[in-house]
């Protein structure tokens, strides 16, 4: 029998609208095995990104059950939900809209050590860092860069370094490359391919 990480099973996702009921997510039943990929395919607005934002609880399921290792976590309650968050992270389509524009390269990727309190020093922060960008093939340089000061391949390899952050063991991926030249698309998949093959 596979191991499966993720079961979601008759999920479902409605919006109060003025129009009425929006069913976004209608019944939607899959599993996925550890160390595997699922694409999900349809057209603009069909609820793609609802279903990925709802399988980590970034929106709360309107029915159905998400079983993560065998546990359902629509009845986590919020301390066992920030826990979950260490094994489950989102890479977002647009990457500039999804990165801090306050906030250096650095800054973004280590925001995750320090909220889930991984590094015991600021030293073990900065090697952790650094770590990261060279994972992901950030040059050392752009560390006190802002995100406009980056092309949008850059910016997703820091949404990347960021969801790699604290290991997790699943990552939904939104559209990941969508907002990014086709030069560019093919680096960030075979980037994304190596990592999966790699943790």
């Amino acid at each position: 029998m596979a191991d499966k990480i993720l079961e979601v099973k008759n999920l479902k996702k409605y919006f109060n609208t003025p129009k009425g009921l929006l069913h976004a997510v209608d019944g939607v039943t899959f599993s996925i095995e550890r160390g595997k990929t699922l694409g999900v395919v349809g057209e603009s607005g069909c609820g793609k990104s609802t279903t990925g934002r709802v399988v980590l609880r970034l929106l709360e399921a309107t029915d159905g059950e998400i079983l993560f290792e065998g546990k359902n976590i629509r009845e986590y309650g919020k301390e066992q939900m920030v826990k979950l968050r260490e094994e489950m992270q989102i890479i977002f389509q647009d990457p500039y809209a999804s990165l801090n524009p306050r906030m250096t390269v650095s800054e973004i990727i280590a925001e995750p050590l320090i909220i889930h309190k991984k590094c015991k020093s600021k030293k073990e922060l900065q090697e952790k860092v650094s770590e990261l960008m060279e994972t992901v093939g950030l040059s050392e340089r752009l560390t006190n860069t802002y995100p406009h000061e980056l092309d949008g391949g850059r910016r997703q390899r820091i949404g990347i370094a960021r969801a790699l952050a604290l290991n997790p063991k699943f990552i939904v991926c939104d559209e990941p490359v969508s907002a990014l030249d086709v030069s560019i698309q093919a680096q960030v998949l075979n980037l994304m391919k190596d990592l999966q093959e790699e943790f």
